[in-house]
């Protein structure tokens, strides 16, 4: 890798076309004057980018660079990174919040900042980090702890996402949950739950060896396969249901089965995005006066709780997450998108 410090170009994983993508030669990014280059150690595959690789997301516009999960070591600086973010420097381990916002919008001055009217994602409005190297605002890169490993710190983004998911829910504590969807969020989201004190939380999910993963954790497991998911929770729960679910997954189906599970006046999140659009049970809600709620990224705050939860262990990475080359990224874009087996998580390791 340290050959494309000098080079002009360098290798990365291009999305060309639905399903399909391939390890190109691009040109090296150069970092603006507020920014810094990031020699990448590790990058995540996002379940948005599942979907984008299908074509299904409005975000992602072939030819793309995606790639938004990652860490890793700044090999260059910006002329005026020295002076703005003076922590910031060559050999600086890091991670990066990569929701860029401009930090002046009406969003931005109310804490917002994941809902910045200007905002863009790396990876998706600008290239990613499936790359030897990635160039990224200086204001949202976070050095990490000095005893985190760079593996580790690659998991602050998907991290975050479960602790806002979590904030959104309101006081958990002593309450039953339903999460639909065991992959990497539900998993992530599953182990902040616990540590906020939720009482039971049930995960279902299609794939045995994902449930395998959680149930590894304390879950209470269910596969639409061999159980109907809302008879089972509203019989565990007294027949109200939980008092919050998580669509983890994003489809219509998925949606449904979250809000018949919810308690009356409960809290339905959803996060998953595997559907653009999906047909609602909306005359339930409504009789039901629940509550709708999005959660789509996380704040700058999250960020932080993400790696100070991953620093002090209280979430951990198991063998739902494995590293694989770059060159084997495209295989495994179609093995997630078919049968991932207990593989939750793809470190792609440039």
């Amino acid at each position: 890798m340290s050959e494309s410090r000098g080079s002009a170009a360098m290798n990365a994983l291009v999305w060309t076309g639905p399903s399909e993508a391939v390890v190109q030669q691009v040109p090296r990014p150069v970092p603006a004057a507020d920014e810094v280059l990031i020699e990448v150690a590790y990058c995540g595959i996002c379940g948005s980018e599942l979907s984008g690789y299908l074509g299904h997301n409005a975000l992602r516009k072939p030819p793309l660079v995606m790639g938004h999960e990652f860490s890793g070591e700044i090999v260059a600086v910006g002329p005026d990174v020295a002076t703005g973010t003076p922590a910031l420097a060559v050999g600086s381990r890091v991670t990066v919040d990569p929701m860029i916002y401009d930090g002046t919008c009406s969003q931005c001055r109310a804490g917002k900042q994941h809902l910045c009217l200007n905002r863009q994602l790396i990876g998706a409005s600008r290239p990613g980090a499936f790359a030897q190297l990635v160039a990224a605002p200086a204001h949202m890169v976070f050095p990490l702890p000095s005893d985190m490993s760079l593996r580790i710190g690659a998991l602050s983004e998907p991290t975050a996402c479960a602790v806002r998911a979590v904030s959104l829910m309101g006081d958990v504590r002593g309450r039953d949950i339903l999460i639909v969807g065991a992959g990497a969020i539900g998993l992530l989201t599953y182990q902040v739950l616990r540590h906020r004190g939720a009482a039971q939380v049930f995960i279902a999910d299609t794939n045995p060896a994902r449930l395998a993963n959680v149930e590894a954790l304390g879950a209470l497991i269910l596969n639409p396969r061999e159980v109907d998911v809302v008879s089972h929770v509203l019989d565990a729960t007294g027949g109200e249901g939980v008092a919050v679910s998580m669509d983890a997954v994003g489809k219509a189906v998925t949606r449904a089965q979250c809000v018949a599970a919810t308690v009356r006046g409960g809290r339905v999140v959803l996060s998953g995005l595997h559907e653009e659009s999906s047909i609602m049970p909306v005359a339930d809600i409504i009789r039901k006066e629940q509550v709708i709620q999005a959660a789509f990224c996380y704040t700058p705050v999250n960020v932080r709780d993400a790696m100070d939860l991953l620093d002090r262990g209280v979430v951990s990475a198991g063998d739902w997450v494995i590293d694989a080359p770059l060159a084997d990224g495209a295989m495994w874009f179609d093995r997630l998108v078919g049968d991932p087996g207990p593989v939750a998580k793809v470190l792609l390791v440039p």
